[in-house]
């Protein structure tokens, strides 16, 4: 059943409260720019180290506000026709051909405008997310895969909320989107991209929020396990590693203890359930390695440890 969208927000408070009830803990960083976003209408750059909840925060956006998410997943390669639109060749060859079969000797070829129309038109997301009568979230995710010049070819749409297709000329949004790009932070974005946004910079939570976050979408862990998995998680992020442990991962590993009947992280439970928050062959050896001798006799070794208990 599809949700109306809501009312422009009051205060950052208040998108805070329909995030937590969207099932995402922002912090007031995170809920001023949330706030901003849909009062000012300017699109927001969430930088971050992967997994830390930037992808995540724009389907909450989505769930808040009753909006469609409209994804555009960025990768090496993307360009104009498969981000904004392409044309749909077969279709304007078959009424080409269609036209030209009941031509008489009076009639005038089929013109190149009857071609170029809406109905000869294959959006794609950034497309329609413009064309859409319904506001939208727009999430164009990983925009750091891309390169300069499909940056460049963002700048219309972040500024004007518009685009310009050569053969109809430029077609502007009749709703205004939320806008979220995320970035890995892995190249350098421009700075006329920048320039066009607000900014939010998301990294790993602290250690309440992360026990937070994960009861709630693990309400069953006690919260004394969930403190001792946020502690071990902590340790593991620590490390050198190629892939550190997302929040996404954390909540996985949450719920596996709960299906395992574990009330500790013991080396065994610990060993067991590796492959939950580690997804690379060289650093399951590593934090094998660096990890489980200091799991020490568990919950309350470590809490004493830490000075906590």
């Amino acid at each position: 059943m599809a949700v109306t969208p809501q009312a422009q927000p009051e205060s950052p408070a208040e998108v805070a409260d329909a995030l937590r009830d969207a099932a995402y803990l922002a912090d007031d960083s995170t809920a001023l720019i949330a706030f901003l976003a849909q009062r000012l209408g300017k699109p927001v750059l969430v930088e971050g180290p992967a997994g830390v909840g930037k992808t995540e925060l724009a389907k909450a956006l989505s769930r808040a506000t009753g909006r469609e998410l409209v994804r555009l997943q960025c990768y090496e390669g993307l360009d104009e026709a498969k981000a904004l639109y392409e044309w749909n060749y077969r279709k304007q060859l078959l009424q080409i051909q269609a036209a030209a079969s009941v031509q008489d000797e009076d009639s005038s070829p089929v013109g190149m405008g009857e071609i170029f129309t809406e109905d000869f038109l294959l959006e794609r997301p950034l497309m329609k997310a413009i064309a859409s009568p319904d506001p939208v979230v727009l999430l164009i995710d990983e925009i750091d895969k891309t390169d300069q010049e499909f940056e460049a070819m963002l700048l219309e749409l972040l500024s004007d909320f518009q685009i310009t297709i050569p053969e109809m000329g430029r077609i502007g949004a009749t709703t205004h989107p939320i806008v979220l790009l995320t970035s890995n932070n892995s190249r350098e974005l421009t700075e006329a991209l920048k320039r066009r946004c607000l900014y939010l910079w998301l990294d790993y939570p602290n250690r309440e929020r992360e026990i937070s976050i994960i009861r709630l979408h693990a309400p069953e862990i006690d919260e004394s396990l969930a403190g001792r998995l946020v502690d071990v998680i902590d340790m593991v992020r620590e490390l050198d590693l190629k892939k550190p442990p997302s929040v996404a991962e954390s909540i996985d590993w949450a719920r596996t203890l709960i299906l395992m009947g574990a009330d500790d992280i013991d080396e065994k439970t610990f060993r067991e359930s590796l492959s939950i928050i580690i997804k690379h062959r060289t650093d399951l050896d590593l934090v094998a390695e660096k990890i489980v001798p200091r799991l020490g006799g568990g919950a309350a070794a470590n809490g004493s440890s830490n000075g906590t208990g």
